[in-house]
């Protein structure tokens, strides 16, 4: 095979300080995440308390494992990134981690946050990834294993995860709200005036516009001007700078702004990071090399080619938004999975009623009795987490009775400060709606001003 082609570049020897450096860094991250969700109770408060879970289209069969279960499966999940970052057993606490950490989210989805779904493909990738060949217990135990050079491919694989993530942050960015009315900033911004010195700016128009062009820019160019060596250090900065910002302005963003500034750091040069783990173990870079096993430096075929259906899925999957009718941000189909981070403004308040067809008795549903406040502040907004909570009201009535009970939804939802509109068909048995890839037709059209909205 040609020396230029594809496939000879990706499996160009490369040093392996890259993939030490993030398989701790990362490791060291879900474990303080993992301990985050200990020791506030959040273990407790979003799998054990509530009654009722969200399960995703496909995967019911994901349920919570009660108290203990769930304090020992996160519990699994924690002593797994420890081995990461240690590098003690290494390919067993990434599967143990990745498993245990994409259980847990998905047992319900009003738990969704696109960051968690970044750490599972993450999780996923460092299965494959010799990450443990250099600075771990398993050298130590296996000296055998130890390897200085790794294939190109395998560092490439995660930076180009994270400039996926980031381009299509980019890409979602590009719409009139975001751009042109800088909205949700002007909404948002508002609650930040008790800040020092730059309160009262949060008032202003230009300021909302500031944060929203900036961030649009940022997102779509940053992973550019990381993978370039000239403008790396500078774009690192910005990614610390930005990130940063996000974290003081919007902390019910979580961790991903940490997440992002960590997992990043994988964009600086081997050489870069070498010294720095040399500096680290007391090692010198003569001295390191005196004692080399080579990797041998053919890639199978058949990675490759998985690794190429992997990337085509992460670019397919946040376009298939496109092959639905209306506004995107109203019916969220497609939504979920495709790197819009905090993008719009969106609550409502939904109310169900359940009919017995035959008697004709219609009994108003209380969703305290079956939902948290979370679950409910997420379902009213969300179509198909009000289908599947239409479907377990259906159950529930039919147990308490009711002969083939009928479920309907009255919903009223405000999106990016507009006002309030209907959301839901009232006139629609949800109980009867099937869960598939089809448009929602039960979800209201979102209706500009001064336009008259008719119920079938």
């Amino acid at each position: 095979m040609p020396e230029h082609s594809l496939f000879h570049r990706i499996q160009k020897p490369a040093d392996i300080a890259p993939l030490v450096i993030f398989r701790v860094l990362f490791g060291l991250m879900m474990f303080s995440g993992i301990l985050r969700f200990w020791l506030n109770g959040w273990i407790t408060d979003l799998y054990v308390t509530p009654r009722f879970y969200f399960s995703y289209w496909g995967f019911e069969w994901v349920k919570p494992l009660g108290d203990t279960g769930m304090h020992l499966l996160f519990l699994t999940a924690g002593v797994a990134t420890i081995c990461i970052a240690a590098g003690f057993l290494y390919r067993i606490a990434a599967v143990v981690f990745f498993l245990a950490f994409t259980y847990i989210e998905l047992i319900d989805a009003t738990n969704y946050l696109n960051h968690y779904y970044f750490i599972s493909l993450i999780g996923f990738l460092m299965i494959w990834l010799p990450a443990n060949r250099y600075f771990s217990l398993d050298v130590i135990l296996w000296p055998e294993l130890k390897r200085n050079q790794v294939p190109l491919w395998t560092i490439g694989i995660i930076r180009l995860q994270i400039a996926i993530v980031y381009f299509f942050a980019g890409m979602a960015k590009l719409s009139p709200d975001w751009l042109l009315n800088a909205t949700p900033m002007k909404i948002w911004l508002p609650a930040k005036s008790h800040l020092p010195l730059i309160g009262d700016l949060m008032y202003t128009s230009w300021v909302a516009y500031l944060f929203s062009w900036f961030g649009a820019v940022y997102d779509l160019f940053i992973a550019f001007f990381l993978v370039n060596r000239r403008t790396r250090p500078i774009a690192y900065v910005f990614v610390i700078a930005f990130h940063l910002a996000t974290a003081l302005f919007f902390p019910g963003i979580g961790m991903f702004p940490y997440v992002m500034i960590i997992c990043s750091f994988v964009f600086f040069s081997s050489s870069f990071q070498r010294d720095l783990l040399n500096r680290f173990t007391g090692q010198n870079s003569l001295a390191q090399m005196g004692n080399i096993y080579q990797l041998p430096l053919r890639t199978n075929k058949l990675v490759i080619l998985a690794a190429a259906i992997y990337f085509f899925i992460q670019v397919i999957v946040p376009l298939r938004f496109l092959i639905y009718p209306g506004k995107l941000f109203w019916y969220e189909e497609g939504y979920r999975f495709s790197w819009r981070v905090m993008l719009m403004e969106k609550s409502g308040n939904t109310f169900f009623y359940v009919k017995e067809p035959s008697t004709g008795k219609t009994y108003e549903v209380n969703n305290n009795e079956f939902l948290t406040p979370l679950q409910d502040k997420m379902m009213s907004t969300q179509p198909d987490l009000i289908l599947r909570y239409a479907h377990y009201l259906a159950s529930v009535y039919s147990e308490r009775g009711l002969k083939h009970p009928a479920v309907y939804a009255e919903s009223y939802v405000t999106l990016n400060g507009a006002r309030s509109r209907p959301f839901t068909n009232p006139n629609i048995d949800l109980s009867r709606q099937h869960f598939s890839w089809d448009h929602y037709t039960w979800i209201l059209p979102f209706v500009k001003k001064n336009e008259t909205q008719h119920h079938d």
